[in-house]
């Protein structure tokens, strides 16, 4: 069956989730974390995600952005900042902003182009995901942003992967869902959808009981697995 619709997770696979520590690093009001900043920023995501999954578990959920401050404030302990507030607030304000990666733009046009439909399906609040779409000036080229808010549960549970077939009418053999998490990408391949694992970073494989479709270094090649 071919490729009708391409959902995307946000953070991490188009927006680049480092960006907000390594801009306020090069700013000299936050020269403090001027050498540590990618440990900061790995160390956040990291508890993000982790944060996300427990509350999952442990039927507590929350939105992202709490889990996402939650997450800010274990990695600024961990590297020697938790004091800083100015440093938490301006990290904060810059998770707001986060950039798309270079090639995003170009690849969620030819997409568009070629009449398929396009959506990003994540974990942020609804006000997050309109944030960085809006930052980053791709709101044209999106047909649907899905939140898991709407189910009340984070990834990987299945209702959430159940949003993109209500928003699009489309069957899960239509569907090309691309992620850097590889966690991410290989539970969508359980669910039924063909997988993109986006490994900017090179990493092993999750050892899980599914394995994504396809492994990219960058988003560049959707649109030919896509079938364009």
């Amino acid at each position: 069956m071919p490729i009708t619709t391409c959902i995307f997770d946000a953070y991490g696979t188009l927006f680049d989730v480092a960006a907000a520590a390594r801009q306020a690093a090069s700013e000299p009001a936050y020269a403090a974390i001027k050498d540590d900043w990618p440990q900061l920023a790995e160390h956040w995501r990291l508890k993000q995600l982790q944060y996300s999954w427990l509350r999952a578990v442990a039927d507590a959920h929350c939105d992202f952005w709490q889990v996402t401050q939650e997450g800010l404030d274990w990695a600024l302990e961990k590297t020697g900042h938790g004091g800083d507030a100015p440093l938490r607030e301006r990290l904060l304000q810059l998770y707001w902003e986060l950039s798309a990666y270079p090639e995003v733009p170009t690849m969620l046009h030819a997409l568009k182009d070629a009449g398929l439909n396009t959506g990003i399906l994540s974990n942020g609040s609804p006000a997050m995901l309109q944030g960085a779409v809006d930052s980053a000036g791709i709101g044209g080229v999106l047909d649907a942003l899905l939140s898991v808010e709407s189910v009340g549960i984070f990834k990987p549970d299945a209702r959430v992967y159940d949003l993109v077939g209500a928003e699009f009418g489309c069957a899960k053999e239509e569907v090309l869902f691309v992620s850097s998490n590889g966690w991410d990408a290989a539970a969508a391949t359980g669910y039924g959808f063909t997988t993109a694992w986006v490994n900017r970073g090179g990493d092993p494989m999750d050892r899980l009981p599914w394995k994504p479709a396809h492994m990219l270094s960058d988003l560049t090649g959707i649109p030919a697995l896509a079938g364009i």
